[in-house]
């Protein structure tokens, strides 16, 4: 399916507990299902999107952090996962020394996209796997990582959690995002909101959704996530709840948004 150059998405939101990573892995492995070959790029010191597909730690030789800070080539980092078509560059405690590293370099924040620029220009020659789609799964702050997924990217892709103050903070991120776009990267944009957490049986929830839709309007995707135990369970064996149970709510939302995600890039390509 690959053809010219990758997509890259980051999966940003500054709070934490909102479904990015969750976002990542299952978002990931639904696309890579349909046929798509996608990286994601765990760039969080927990690590968490390397869990989740199951890359021990003993095992994370090269991590994120050694493509921004040490320069490697990203194809060493590379690690293949349990879901075909679906790569992995782990994360780990490391990057939590990211800021400090860097903090003199006055090419700071286009770290991660030279590296992934450079990637995608040997791919081209044939000698290394093409990518449709890479996915960063960001920290839970506005840190120098973001600011450097932020950079690295073609849009953003934000989970917004159905609960109170939902929308709090976000005015922040928006504001970083126009940093981004005035100097570091003027063609970001932001491809979706995606609501996590809902819970049909609570009209919170209908509420923040309400809420969500009245102020980022057609950015919302029609896909809301629900809140379901398989998708918590999922980390904890290694998998993502696609593979763990196939047919779970949480597994099928995450099919639909897949299907809406594709659908957005096709229509902004016609």
């Amino acid at each position: 399916m690959v053809s010219g150059k990758p997509r890259i998405f980051a999966v940003v939101n500054q709070k934490g507990g909102v479904g990015k990573t969750t976002t990542s892995i299952n978002l990931g492995t639904a696309l890579a299902a349909v046929g798509r070959r996608v990286l994601i790029v765990d760039f969080d010191a927990q690590g968490n999107a390397s869990t989740g597909l199951g890359i021990e730690r003993k095992d994370r030789h090269q991590t994120s952090y050694d493509i921004v800070v040490d320069r490697i080539p990203l194809e060493e980092a590379v690690l293949s996962t349990i879901v075909p078509r679906l790569d992995i560059v782990p994360g780990d405690e490391n990057l939590s020394g990211v800021e400090t590293e860097l903090a003199n370099d006055a090419h700071r924040s286009y770290k991660l996209r030279d590296a992934l620029q450079d990637y995608v220009e040997r791919s081209a020659q044939g000698e290394l796997v093409k990518y449709d789609y890479i996915l960063i799964d960001c920290p839970p702050s506005l840190s120098s990582l973001t600011l450097n997924a932020m950079t690295a990217a073609d849009a953003l892709l934000v989970p917004l959690q159905c609960e109170f103050l939902a929308l709090e903070g976000l005015s922040q991120l928006l504001r970083t995002v126009e940093v981004v776009r005035s100097g570091l990267n003027p063609n970001l944009e932001i491809q979706g909101v995606v609501l996590t957490m809902y819970d049909r049986r609570n009209n919170l929830s209908d509420q923040v959704a309400d809420e969500v839709r009245a102020f980022f309007g057609a950015k919302v995707y029609n896909t809301v996530i629900p809140r379901n135990v398989r998708l918590s369970e999922a980390p904890s064996f290694g998998k993502p709840a696609l593979l763990y149970d196939y047919r779970c709510p949480g597994s099928e939302a995450y099919i639909r948004l897949a299907s809406e995600v594709l659908q957005r890039e096709k229509a902004r390509a016609a």
